[in-house]
């Protein structure tokens, strides 16, 4: 192979990256979806509450998909790099994809099993935030501010839910994806 022969599938490499760019964000980012989506089924098929805290543990996945999704860009870019705005994009893309369909299961999951077990889950929340009050200082507690986080526990909604999910997920997503961008590029 001739070096002009290199440069020049390194530039078609380069030009094809906003393409690639996409398609890996929609690969990784259905596929952390999907792996978010098993776990709800596979708590709620085990017999555990699906909207409860071991939810945050399928969400984990999306901080290390987003990461593996901007390694994955800089090998297929190589030897070419893919700079700070490609691997962030291919990682925001990835959270944002993840998020939205993690967040759609939930609300389809929480709309299939039914009322009687949103109010499990209701009470559950109720318990554990009842467990936490008792646990705070007793110089920093605040009986309106117990009374409205007992409120809000109580009056969780499926929407409350699915925006819950979104956000966790955007939030841990983000942590990892954001500084693998800036050190995976390299």
């Amino acid at each position: 192979m001739q070096p002009e022969d290199l440069k020049g599938s390194a530039s078609v490499r380069g030009a094809a990256a906003p393409g690639l760019v996409g398609q890996l964000g929609l690969r990784f980012g259905v596929g952390a979806g999907l792996v978010c989506a098993a776990w709800l089924l596979f708590l709620q098929w085990s017999g555990n509450n699906p909207f409860s805290p071991k939810q945050i543990m399928g969400l984990l996945v999306v901080p290390f998909v987003a990461a593996g999704s901007q390694w994955f860009l800089r090998y297929k870019l190589a030897p070419a790099r893919p700079g700070v705005g490609r691997t962030l994009a291919v990682g925001g893309l990835t959270v944002l994809l993840a998020a939205s369909m993690a967040a759609a299961s939930v609300w389809a999951l929480a709309h299939t099993v039914g009322e009687q077990e949103l109010a499990r889950n209701r009470s559950e929340l109720i318990e554990i935030t009842k467990v936490q009050q008792r646990l705070r200082p007793k110089e920093k507690r605040n009986a309106a501010f117990e009374k409205q986080e007992l409120a809000q526990a109580g009056a969780l909604s499926v929407n409350d839910l699915a925006r819950g999910t979104f956000t966790w997920t955007i939030l841990l997503g983000l942590l990892l994806a954001v500084p693998s961008g800036i050190f995976l590029r390299k």
